[in-house]
């Protein structure tokens, strides 16, 4: 089950308002995007003139269609915090196409919330957490909005005033289920249209599997209406209501001597335990339960739902997203929460969740007006109830890995996700990093390091000994260092980068992109400035400031942190093997030539001070190994 991604009308993703957003007609001077929002926007007036009670609201862009639906407890406060406050990319991008704003007052919270997930139901808004009806999940659907109701398998669940139950993870369970319904319960399956004009019953009547509402006088309104009361509590679960109803059935049955009658319910109650007993259990105690595991990085989202009926586990259900552009709690759980349970009439006497959903006590209202019942939302902490919450979690994780982190698949979303947030027109397979690293211009190395397809490749790093510019010239340094690697690929024909990235601002960027230039390797280039995490782009006057959880951001950010370590690892090398060979040019006798043989036979200025006479005579000669000596081994005394 998934969600449009959150996009701007360019196809790129909205960066945060005031950071260079880039949709078409909100990135001049005169956009709203990138001056006050609160002075600007052309829905704020309507705004102000919200009603001040509890309602829904939808936002509709130019042509009345929904782009956004949600509740509040208060309209007017709820829909101006979306004019006095900074966005997550995917709502900026929604009110950068909204141009109208429509209200429903509601007379309670919970009437707005059901109001709510049926409007998201009815209209699909592209900007909403969407619980969509994913075709792999069967539904068992029980039309009891007609007066002889029958059961039968569906994948789609309509607002058609219709009882829908499940989903069901994999088909298997949905056509035991049915199964069951048809072979053990008096509920119609078939397609016909019952008037009670047909003159005799179909074989299922024979075998005692169904009233036989389609033949006039075998069954009566109240009669069927108790058996499809019967099936709605075995597709809810409630076995323990069940149970004892057709026990008492069974044995009035025996006692009028209605023999098939009482071994039918006989046979639905064995069906009832098989149902029970063949499951996984995972003992979470007695009653029912829902219990939630959600995992995220802030693009993706995966949420897993154990079932527990009778304290025992009948069931697993999956759902996934994409492109939430926000974290898998408190919105996205209240969202899933309403649109799961709209969808789905068992609701339990518990769910038990990760973290409190936003407007908890709305979504606790409307779970008990659902059930008819109480219903208990809770964040367990301690014991059993954590550990079944953890097992949930795990599912979840593990729903998530299997989703959206499969080598290749996830390579190739990542690629295009970085395209899209920097607005390049093709996917981003290979980054090449450059950061420079010297201690007051002392011994200057600028380092390459390569991401390719999801992966660092350490084989294709490379330093280079920057030689130009007087002490610390970061700007210098980088121009050299971009101008040295890419005339060389160019001349070997080796690979190009789909991205340039820079450790730096705007200053370093442009350096970048003059070496680029002056070597004719037209290449994008990016600037990542660590004050900010701010993202540099060519052409752009403002820099792109990615939320803290975006992949994208965090995936430059990886990249980036290796090359400055990359950097600092040479640079520190280079720096102390300058110093050793400095303090062995000061022995008489001892030059260049002779104090690199000297570091490569010993290693270490270490090394060279614990060398023996004779073992010094082999490298540098008798004379100058005396002179070195006698310089290395007075100091140590004199210190």
């Amino acid at each position: 089950m998934t969600t449009r991604p959150g996009r701007c009308v360019s196809g790129a993703r909205c960066p945060v308002p005031g950071a260079g957003c880039r949709v078409p007609g909100t990135s001049g001077p005169g956009s709203w995007l990138n001056r006050d929002v609160e002075s600007e926007h052309p829905l704020l007036e309507r705004a102000r003139r919200a009603p001040e009670a509890p309602g829904v609201y939808q936002f509709q862009d130019a042509k009345g269609k929904v782009l956004y639906v949600g509740k509040a407890k208060h309209l007017r406060r709820r829909v101006l915090s979306y004019f006095s406050r900074r966005l997550e990319p995917r709502l900026a991008g929604m009110l950068a196409r909204a141009k109208g704003l429509e209200f429903v007052v509601t007379g309670t919270e919970v009437e707005a919330l059901i109001l709510e997930n049926r409007l998201i139901k009815r209209h699909r808004p592209r900007f909403n957490v969407l619980l969509r009806d994913d075709k792999t999940y069967a539904y068992v659907k029980l039309t009891t909005g007609e007066a002889w109701p029958r059961a039968y398998l569906t994948r789609r669940v309509l607002d058609d005033g219709h009882s829908y139950f499940g989903p069901y993870l994999g088909h298997g369970m949905a056509a035991r289920v049915m199964d069951l319904i048809r072979t053990r319960t008096q509920v119609r399956t078939c397609t016909i249209e019952v008037d009670g004009s047909l003159p005799r019953p179909c074989l299922y009547h024979g075998m005692g599997a169904c009233l036989g509402p389609c033949v006039a006088g075998l069954t009566t309104p109240e009669e069927y209406a108790r058996a499809v009361e019967e099936v709605t509590l075995l597709l809810e679960g409630r076995h323990q209501e069940l149970r004892p109803r057709l026990e008492t059935q069974m044995w009035r049955a025996a006692e009028a001597h209605e023999f098939e009658r009482a071994a039918r319910y006989r046979d639905l109650v064995r069906a009832l335990d098989g149902l029970a007993h063949g499951q996984n259990v995972e003992i979470a105690g007695a009653g029912s339960a829902d219990v939630i595991g959600v995992e995220g990085d802030g693009r993706d989202a995966s949420a897993v739902v154990l079932i527990y009926r009778d304290g025992k586990l009948v069931d697993k259900r999956e759902f996934h997203w994409e492109g939430l552009d926000g974290p898998a709690a408190g919105e996205f759980l209240a969202a899933f929460l309403g649109q799961f349970y709209e969808a789905n009439p068992a609701v339990p006497e518990r769910v038990e969740v990760p973290a409190v959903p936003e407007d908890a006590e709305a979504i606790a209202g409307f779970l008990r007006q659902k059930r008819g019942a109480p219903v208990r939302l809770v964040v367990p902490k301690r014991g059993q109830r954590a550990r079944v919450l953890e097992l949930a979690q795990e599912n979840a994780r593990e729903a998530f890995r299997l989703r959206f982190r499969h080598p290749r698949g996830e390579a190739d979303r990542v690629a295009a996700a970085v395209a899209s947030a920097l607005g390049l027109p093709e996917p981003v397979w290979r980054i090449e990093c450059f950061d420079i690293s010297h201690l007051q211009g002392e011994a200057q190395v600028a380092s390459l390091v390569v991401w390719e397809r999801g992966k660092l490749k350490k084989g294709e790093y490379r330093s280079f000994n920057v030689r130009a510019g007087q002490g610390a010239d970061d700007p210098g340094a980088i121009a050299e260092a971009v101008e040295r690697r890419y005339r060389r690929r160019l001349a070997e024909g080796g690979a190009l980068p789909d991205l340039v990235l820079i450790d730096g601002g705007r200053t370093q960027l442009d350096a970048a992109l003059r070496a680029l230039a002056a070597v004719g390797c037209e290449r994008p280039a990016a600037g990542l400035a660590k004050r900010l995490e701010e993202i540099v782009l060519p052409g752009v006057a403002r820099p792109l400031l990615l939320e803290g959880h975006d992949p994208v951001r965090l995936l430059l950010q990886r990249v980036r942190d290796e090359a400055h370590r990359f950097a600092v690892t040479r640079h520190r090398r280079r720096r102390s093997a300058r110093r050793l060979a400095t303090q062995l040019l000061a022995v008489p006798g001892i030059g260049p030539q002779r104090s690199r043989r000297l570091l490569q036979e010993f290693g270490s200025l270490d090394g060279v001070r614990a060398a023996g006479l004779d073992a010094l005579a082999g490298a540098v000669g008798s004379k100058a190994a005396a002179a070195l000596w006698r310089n290395l081994h007075d100091e140590t005394d004199a210190g």
